[in-house]
């Protein structure tokens, strides 16, 4: 079945590579903001990954007149009741234009914050949230999943972004920066969340197909 281009709310290269990884094999095109100079900036004005990410998709997708892709993730620490939760990207405050400078600096203070604290009681988890808007901003698909873990007191690997060189998988005994790509792909709270929303997507569109 030929499906309809669908769009990543956002220009972060990273998250598109990992979308493409799991529905270009499913026979879907992933674009992103990037090909589409008439997208805009949504704000992020949701208490819930849920609504930002239902947000960035439907006002999007109005905009655009296209299936657009909406998703929020980020960081929620035990101790920390769950903070960084939907401002983990711009926990130390405004997001500088650089992704690694605003990266080091959320890291900096989710460490300082937790300076301290035992390892036992460093639990933590990472959360994403996807959905799909068709072109007139209505939700058809989502899905949501996580990814647990404990913050290390020091960064730990080079791989990955936002939190992963303190986020450890304890089964692992390795960071989502040290862990290699291809299992960051198979256990991380985006890849578990993306399989859930990739079969959402083809139930959808295939019924969509059969009810023509």
């Amino acid at each position: 079945m030929k499906y309809p281009p669908l769009v990543l709310g956002s220009h972060n290269q990273k998250k598109k590579a990992e979308l493409i990884g799991l529905l270009a094999p499913l026979g879907f095109e992933i674009h992103d903001l990037s090909q589409y100079p008439n997208s805009i900036d949504v704000e992020e004005t949701g208490k819930t990954f849920a609504e930002n990410a239902r947000q960035k998709a439907v006002e999007q997708a109005k905009i655009l007149n296209a299936w657009v892709i909406g998703e929020d993730s980020g960081l929620e620490v035990e101790a920390l009741g769950g903070r960084p939760g939907v401002y983990s990207s711009r926990y130390a405050g405004k997001p500088f234009a650089e992704r690694e400078k605003n990266d080091e600096a959320n890291n900096d203070k989710l460490l300082a914050e937790l300076e301290g604290l035992p390892i036992e009681k460093r639990g933590a988890r990472y959360v994403c949230h996807i959905v799909l808007s068709d072109p007139n901003g209505k939700i058809v698909a989502e899905a949501e999943n996580y990814c647990y873990g404990r913050i290390l007191t020091e960064r730990h690997g080079s791989n990955g972004f936002g939190y992963d060189p303190l986020f450890e998988i304890v089964e692992y005994h390795k960071t989502f920066g040290e862990l290699a790509p291809e299992i960051k792909a198979c256990i991380s709270h985006r890849a578990c969340a993306l399989r859930e929303f990739s079969e959402k997507l083809v139930q959808f569109f295939e019924q969509e197909k059969g009810e023509k």
